[in-house]
């Protein structure tokens, strides 16, 4: 009887890790705080867990503010990466600022930058 309390209880902390899990931005391309020579046509971003691509953002700027992201993040690899397509970008510094919403409904959000060198 011991034993099977506590294969209930180690059971127990295994699925409430999970539980708790969060989609953290595992990896970028181009890569957080990169220089790049030549305009990406498209920015990824991967996180540690999928995300819901219905209430995730990425919005990419430049050094005005303006918009250079085109279009609504869509979703890869079973969700776990967000690709944008980009505008074509002049050499500058470019800020991204991403939300997600994970499948199991935690929030995560960050921000980062990256150079298009000339």
């Amino acid at each position: 009887m011991t034993r099977i309390i506590a294969l209930a209880a180690a059971a127990a902390c295994l699925t409430g890790q999970a539980a708790f899990a969060h989609a953290f931005l595992d990896r970028a391309s181009p890569a957080v705080g990169s220089e790049v020579s030549g305009s990406p046509s498209a920015l990824s971003l991967t996180y540690t867990e999928p995300v819901e691509p219905l209430f995730s953002t990425v919005h990419v700027t430049d050094s005005s503010g303006a918009r250079v992201d085109a279009g609504k993040p869509a979703p890869k690899d079973d969700g776990r990466i967000l690709q944008v397509e980009l505008k074509p970008l002049k050499p500058g510094v470019y800020s991204v600022e991403w939300h997600v919403t994970s499948v199991d409904t935690h929030k995560t959000e960050g921000h980062f930058t990256f150079t298009v060198k000339p």
